[in-house]
């Protein structure tokens, strides 16, 4: 079984100072493990380090899959899961930005929907 290393102080440094930038104000982003499919032709799942933060009601992980590897999610509840539309980012900064936006923009459009 592979081992993916763990998020390094750069990394963290960086999706703490977006959310910074994002929040104006320090959201508390825990570390964990999950296991993952790296490879969607394989049943073999891969120990992988995530970030996971809450802002409001929305929960927020990003995955470590590899070197330079992220993907992320959003989720409200279990059966509401969303992802960026990327499999996977080479950037963790563009993946928090992106991961961000994509929950912005879909509160946007509940909003709107609800508003008429």
């Amino acid at each position: 079984m592979n081992s993916v290393p763990d998020f390094t102080e750069s990394e963290l440094w960086t999706v703490h100072d977006t959310l910074l930038q994002r929040y104006g104000r320090e959201v508390e982003i825990e570390q964990g493990d999950a296991e993952l499919r790296l490879d969607p032709h394989s049943s073999t799942l891969t120990p992988c380090p995530i970030l996971f933060w809450r802002a409001g009601s929305t929960s927020f992980v990003i995955s470590k899959v590899g070197d330079r590897r992220y993907r992320a999610q959003f989720f409200y509840r279990v059966h509401q899961q969303f992802g960026t539309g990327i499999d996977e980012f080479d950037s963790l900064a563009e993946c928090t930005v992106t991961l961000l936006q994509v929950q912005a923009d879909h509160e946007a459009k509940q909003t709107a929907k609800q508003d008429r």
